[in-house]
């Protein structure tokens, strides 16, 4: 698992080991917490936190030569072995971080404006998950994503 954050909306993301998750906030010293990102003046508790799969981004460079670090799809938790789309809906936890998936996280054109021409397209329906952050916490890299039955 890999996590990344950004203070500001259009700036680049970074990798960091660990961060706080806030209840109707976001993740701490994240742009939307910090409501600074790019679509903060919209309300709602989608961009809270957003996850993506590496397995995703693996395949988009495999079926169209699109190559991106996990932090330029500007999502914040990159999981392994998690099909994030069947979350939709549904509760689940992020290490000790409780958070409910509300919908897919389908590429937008600030996107595709901020990385290369085509990511649009290639990220359709795969693109990852908003989530609403639940319970306070810490989330590290390594944390395990529990899924209840």
């Amino acid at each position: 698992m890999g996590i990344n954050i950004g203070a500001e909306g259009g700036r680049p993301l970074h990798a960091v080991d660990e961060v706080e998750a806030i209840p109707g906030k976001g993740l701490e010293g994240d742009r939307y917490a910090e409501k600074s990102g790019t679509y903060s003046q919209r309300e709602g508790a989608r961009r809270q936190l957003t996850l993506i799969e590496s397995e995703a981004i693996e395949s988009v460079a495999r079926d169209y030569g699109i190559k991106l670090n996990p932090w330029d799809t500007r999502r914040n938790i990159v999981t392994r072995g998690v099909a994030l789309n069947h979350l939709v809906g549904k509760t689940f936890q992020v290490g000790e971080v409780e958070v409910r998936a509300l919908q897919l996280c389908e590429p937008c054109r600030h996107l595709e404006s901020l990385t290369q021409k085509g990511v649009r397209r290639a990220f359709v329906h795969r693109g990852g998950l908003n989530a609403e952050i639940l319970t306070t916490g810490r989330i590290k890299v390594g944390d395990p994503i529990h899924i209840p039955s």
